[in-house]
């Protein structure tokens, strides 16, 4: 299935389930209205759901709807850094033996369609297109063999990067946080709609039109069963946990000359199967 969570036309939030170009009011049909209350339900949650979309006889367009992030408030988003090695080699960093673990706040996001924000502190605006595992069932110290059983389903994200401030120090932290500095969307799908682990799946970053990133899942240097199993070794992982898989070569700060995301652009992170999310950028008010 594809879950959205949207503000309905009379500006309630809601979780739906998409098809084709049309959206089923999941929770107009007594389902929570998060997909993080889904996810805690576990399989009876999916399986609720699935009922009430065989038995929906009412469904909205798709375009009368204004889409919000798919997860309400996770309790983690892990983001794993350097996970493909021509990303590693572009930026003069040795690839990794072990994931590169910083954190992102859900306030560092937006929806699918919402605009991104180039702070006033920065010009060094960067794109990073990347795929989001989301935990269904949670665990500590999981193995990498029971990994995928713990990943629910997956989305996308641009984890936009203010270049300067991240390089401050060896600390990612500060420069990958700004405010409705990166995009998440535009839906949540389901794990048993792609590959196992996502992998094999094309990824694509453009900017203005124009490819800045292409790659296949099949590079990251950690496989998602990994990330699971290393995230879940020092903290219990929970229903609703993001981890952000990591971008591939092409970001605008290897390039040269730089390339950075300015006011009037638009980012489009596509991944074969999982569609497309979509941000113009503003300038920070």
């Amino acid at each position: 299935m594809r879950f959205v969570r949207f503000k309905t036309p009379d500006g309630h939030p809601a979780l739906g389930a998409r098809v084709g170009d049309e959206v089923v009011n999941l929770t107009e049909l007594g389902l929570p209205g998060t997909l993080d209350e889904l996810l805690r339900h576990g399989a009876a949650g999916m399986a609720s759901a699935k009922a009430a979309l065989e038995k929906a006889t009412t469904r909205l367009p798709l375009s009368s709807v204004q889409l919000m992030a798919p997860l309400h408030h996770p309790h983690k988003a892990f983001a794993i850094g350097l996970n493909y090695i021509d990303h590693a080699h572009e930026g003069n960093f040795t690839p990794p033996t072990q994931p590169v673990l910083f954190h992102r706040y859900p306030t560092s996001w937006v929806p699918h369609g919402v605009a991104i924000e180039r702070p006033k502190a920065s010009v060094e605006f960067d794109y990073e297109g990347e795929i989001v595992a989301i935990i269904g069932k949670g665990g500590k110290y999981i193995s990498k063999e029971n990994a995928l059983d713990h990943v629910a389903g997956y989305s996308l994200f641009n984890d936009g990067s203010i270049r300067d401030f991240q390089f401050r120090s060896s600390q990612w932290m500060w420069g990958k946080n700004f405010d409705r500095s990166g995009g998440f969307g535009p839906e949540f799908i389901t794990a048993d709609e792609l590959p196992p682990g996502v992998v094999g799946l094309d990824i694509v970053t453009r900017l203005n039109g124009q490819v800045m990133q292409k790659a296949n899942t099949r590079d990251m240097i950690f496989d998602v069963a990994t990330l699971v199993a290393a995230c879940s070794e020092g903290m219990e992982l929970h229903p609703g946990d993001m981890i952000i898989t990591g971008t591939p070569a092409g970001v605008g700060f290897a390039r040269k000359p730089p390339v950075f995301m300015k006011a009037g652009d638009v980012c489009e992170v596509e991944v074969e199967g999982m569609g497309i999310l979509s941000n113009p950028v503003i300038d920070e008010a």
